[in-house]
C-alpha cells in the first residue's frame, strides 16, 4: 500500500510528466521519425493492491504522428506495458534512482521490437531533459525544456487539487474564476496556464485567449525562465533584475510560486 505522499508523486508523474512524451516527440524531429510507421498502444503502469484495476497507469494511443494521451487511465490490453512492481518503484525510477529493484517489466502483445525501441528512446529523452542540472546551450532544447516545465507545473498543481491535497485544494475552493499563466517574452508557443474556479482546476497548454489572465509569471528570455525553473537563480533577485516579471499582485506570485515548489519537490 502506497503512502499518500507517494500517491501524490505518482499522479504527478502519470498526469504531468508522462504526457510530456507527446510534446517531446512532436518537437524533436529525430524522435518523430521513429514513430512514422507505428500504430501502437503504449502504457506505463505501477501495481498497487488498492488501485481500482490493481494498478495505476497512463497510456498512449499512437498512430504515426498522432498521439492521444489517456492520463491516469489503465488500458486492459496495451501492445506494450512497462509495468513497475509498485508505486514506490515507479516513483524512484522517474526520480533517477535506477536499480534492479526499480526497473519495470515489459509486458503486452507487441510483435515489433522497433515499437518498443521507439518508446524507450522517447522515455530516455524525457528523463534526460527533466534531469538536466545546467541550462543547455541549444536554443531548441531550451525552448522544449521550458515548455515541458510549464506544462508539468500547471498540470501538477491541478492534479494535486483534484486529489484533494489539503493546501492546494483549500486555495482552489476559495478562488473565484481566475487564470494563472506562465510565459516567456517573444515566445508565444512557450506558455501554459491554470484556470481555477470554486475548487475546480484545469491546466492548459499555450496562451489563454478567452480573457486576460488574472496573474502571469513572465520571463524576459528562455535562460531566465530556466534559471528559476531549474532552481539555479533566486526568484527575488530575478524579479529585481527584470528577468522575472510578475503581471499581477506580488502576493499571488508568491502563492503560485509556493505551489510550483511543492510540485517540484514531489517530482524530485
Amino acid at each position: 500500500m502506497a503512502s499518500q505522499e507517494a500517491l501524490y508523486t505518482n499522479k504527478i508523474f502519470l498526469c504531468g510528466a508522462l504526457p510530456l512524451l507527446k510534446t517531446i516527440v512532436a518537437d524533436v524531429p529525430s524522435l518523430s521519425k521513429k514513430f512514422r510507421a507505428v500504430h501502437c498502444i503504449y502504457q506505463v503502469s505501477a501495481l498497487d493492491p488498492d488501485a481500482p484495476c490493481g494498478k495505476y497507469a497512463t497510456h498512449f494511443q499512437v498512430n504515426c504522428d498522432e498521439w492521444i494521451v489517456h492520463a491516469n487511465k489503465v488500458d486492459p490490453k496495451p501492445y506494450i506495458d512497462l509495468e513497475f512492481k509498485s508505486v514506490d518503484a515507479m516513483n524512484a525510477f522517474f526520480k533517477g534512482k535506477i536499480s534492479p529493484a526499480t526497473l519495470p517489466k515489459m509486458k503486452g502483445i507487441c510483435k515489433h521490437p522497433g515499437e518498443f525501441v521507439a518508446f524507450l528512446t522517447a522515455l530516455l529523452k524525457m528523463a534526460n531533459l527533466l534531469g538536466m542540472t545546467t541550462i543547455p546551450e541549444d536554443e531548441a532544447t531550451k525552448r522544449l525544456l521550458v515548455k515541458c516545465y510549464f506544462y508539468l507545473l500547471s498540470t501538477g498543481i491541478s492534479t494535486l487539487n483534484k486529489m484533494g491535497h489539503e493546501k492546494v485544494h483549500d486555495w482552489a475552493l476559495k478562488s473565484p474564476d481566475r487564470v494563472y499563466a506562465w510565459a516567456v517574452e517573444g515566445e508565444p508557443s512557450v506558455s501554459a496556464y491554470l484556470r481555477v474556479k470554486a475548487g475546480k482546476t484545469k491546466a492548459g497548454k499555450g496562451e489563454y485567449k478567452r480573457a486576460m489572465p488574472f496573474f502571469t509569471m513572465k520571463f524576459d528570455c528562455l535562460d531566465s525562465a530556466l534559471g528559476i525553473l531549474m532552481s539555479i537563480d533566486d526568484m527575488l533577485e530575478s524579479t529585481r533584475q527584470g528577468k522575472l516579471i510578475m503581471e499581477g499582485a506580488p502576493e499571488f506570485g508568491a502563492q503560485i510560486g509556493e505551489y510550483m515548489m511543492l510540485v517540484g519537490g514531489l517530482a524530485k
